[in-house]
């Protein structure tokens, strides 16, 4: 427990600084941290992640697609533990976090009330809305190879050490 608690608050600063440091529109490393920290320490954390998105967004503020944003996040932790097996999968995997973020959220502004309840308004919402996806898949992709190159170095230290003892 005591562990969970120390991760859950490394996780909550990671997750509060990438929304508090000024940045372009969707370039974070939110969505790398929804997709890496469970499959790389376990589904169990996905909890700690959409907690620390609600205290943040106690100070961010609130707003009609909150839950689409956190819904993706749930989603994008639970399809973590299809592509964890490999670094290539898990940067792939993190890419398809970004896509399931940018449908769900944008169905989300679509549904809200910000265009139309057409087929020609929602293609309008999505074609609108690239620019947020370049944004994003460019921060997340940056931060997976972060995350990625940090995890080998600490992981193969680690096993070394193990088979030293």
């Amino acid at each position: 427990m005591k562990n969970y608690i120390k991760i859950t608050i490394g996780i909550f600063l990671a997750l509060a600084a990438s929304r508090f440091i000024p940045h372009p529109p969707n370039f974070t490393s939110l969505l790398a941290l929804s997709f890496y920290v469970p499959a790389l320490i376990g589904r169990k954390y996905i909890p700690a992640v959409i907690l620390s998105f609600v205290i943040t967004d106690l100070f961010i503020g609130f707003h009609q697609l909150t839950f689409f944003t956190w819904g993706s996040v749930l989603l994008v932790g639970l399809i973590s533990k299809f592509f964890h097996s490999s670094s290539k999968g898990r940067i792939f995997g993190s890419l398809i976090g970004v896509f399931i973020f940018f449908v769900v959220t944008n169905f989300g502004v679509w549904l809200g009330g910000s265009y139309n309840y057409s087929y020609e308004s929602l293609v309008t919402c999505y074609t609108l809305a690239i620019p947020f996806l370049i944004n994003n898949i460019v921060a997340t992709m940056i931060c997976a190879i972060i995350l990625e190159l940090i995890y080998q170095i600490f992981y193969k230290n680690y096993l070394s050490i193990k088979k030293l003892l």
